[in-house]
């Protein structure tokens, strides 16, 4: 059978059921949709966070790295995002540290204290990545330890210092060309993961990248950072729902664009509002609406769901495209927080993470495209289909790249040469 024809018809049993997506408008904007384009081509991407590292007890999925690797290669993913706990490492590398729990409701890293040792597993578990071809975003949603060591961080500075210091640890071992990009901070400013600079700056607040305050941060530690680094990829992750903010302010200063895009959190968080889910991250009672009310709320009207899920994909792959930045998305696209419990079903939420991959894909804006920010062994109910991972991260690898990347672009070809 011809490829092209394949992957189309790949791509349409993916879509199979889905109400608010014209397919084959999107398959004719290109004959080369879906049809590779020689050696460059988007990364299939998950996000282990600081999972792959804390939730190593017996039966908590990442115990066995090799297992758990060769699992992912075979689903068909072929690069992570994980958390490389800077600030853990330039204070002492090789300590046992003792972490506070982030959440107790949520199946990312763990739900108790915990213990972890950043290297020498660090490099380990790099040099197991780099066996079979999985490149690897770093981030860092910055852990509090007991000692709450981040707080140290109190000037861009100091926190370009840890990640220079972790760089240098991973090009010793010979292991830098593994790494695809360096994100100093996930969701940046958020207080959850940024508490350091939520404490000199309090009236920032989430999302809120853009202030004064905030820019002038990034740009100091990413210059600094590029002194060492020239050719390394360097961002801040953002989840703000306002991607206009792009084109409003200046953003040379980022390599590429990390944004986290969930259905529901479109249009002012509308579907979490309707569903009554308010993030808490220590009592039942939002999951309990989850329960009650999502699926439902879902099914009274998935065109409309769909459809904010797609305008904002199309969007976000719009300004990229006027700013010559290559995107890449590991939290994403249906809800934000989901896991496997009772009466709460996969089918819709695997329904929307299709949709979202599928069209995100089809942009060529993406040169690292996630399924869900599922993608892990802890979820049992996403990560034992294997065949729907594969039919995913088949049209992903398979998806040609926009020209406004490929063609006469030196920052985007920084990210390029890495894939």
């Amino acid at each position: 059978m011809d490829r092209r024809v394949f992957i189309r018809q790949t791509a349409v049993a993916a879509l199979g059921g889905l109400v608010a997506f014209d397919l084959s408008n999107a398959l004719a904007k290109s004959e080369m949709a879906f049809a590779g384009k020689g050696e460059i081509s988007p990364r299939a991407i998950t996000m282990w966070d600081f999972s792959w590292l804390e939730r190593r007890w017996p039966g908590a999925g990442y115990e066995d790295w090799d297992q758990v690797l060769d699992e992912l290669s075979e689903r068909g993913y072929n690069a992570i995002r994980i958390d490389a706990y800077p600030h853990l490492i330039a204070e002492n590398p090789m300590k046992k540290w003792l972490l506070k729990e982030v959440w107790n409701q949520q199946d990312w890293g763990s739900p108790d204290m915990n213990e972890v040792q950043v290297q020498p597993n660090l490099n380990l578990f790099l040099s197991k990545c780099k066996e079979r071809d999985i490149k690897v975003g770093l981030s860092s949603w910055y852990r509090l330890d007991v000692d709450e060591v981040c707080l140290k961080l109190d000037t861009p500075e100091k926190l370009a210092d840890c990640w220079l210091t972790i760089l240098r640890s991973i090009e010793e071992d010979g292991l830098l060309d593994t790494i695809l990009y360096v994100d100093l901070c996930n969701e940046w400013p958020g207080d959850s993961w940024a508490p350091f600079f939520a404490k000199t700056y309090p009236n920032v607040g989430w999302g809120n990248w853009y202030k004064e305050e905030s820019l002038r941060w990034m740009k100091t530690s990413l210059e600094k950072m590029r002194q060492v680094y020239p050719d390394m990829p360097f961002l801040y992750s953002f989840d703000h729902g306002d991607v206009k903010k792009y084109e409003e302010v200046d953003c040379s200063f980022l390599d590429l664009y990390e944004h986290h895009i969930w259905m529901a959190q479109q249009n002012g968080g509308e579907f979490y509002k309707l569903v009554g889910y308010g993030y808490n991250r220590f009592l039942p009672d939002d999951y309990k609406n989850v329960v009650k009310n999502a699926e439902r709320v879902y099914r009274e009207r998935p065109g409309y769901w769909q459809k904010l899920l797609t305008d904002k994909i199309e969007l976000m792959a719009s300004v990229a495209r006027k700013n010559r930045r290559p995107l890449v998305t590991t939290e994403c696209w249906g809800l934000v927080d989901y896991k496997d419990w009772p009466l709460l079903k996969w089918d819709w939420v695997k329904d929307l993470c299709e949709l979202g991959t599928i069209t995100a894909a089809r942009t060529g804006m993406w040169v690292g495209v996630a399924t869900s920010n599922f993608c892990g062994p802890q979820f049992a109910g996403m990560w034992r289909d294997v065949e729907w991972h594969k039919r995913l991260t088949s049209i992903i690898r398979s998806s040609p790249l926009d020209e406004s990347l490929t063609k006469n672009n030196e920052v985007a070809a920084k990210l390029l040469k890495r894939l």
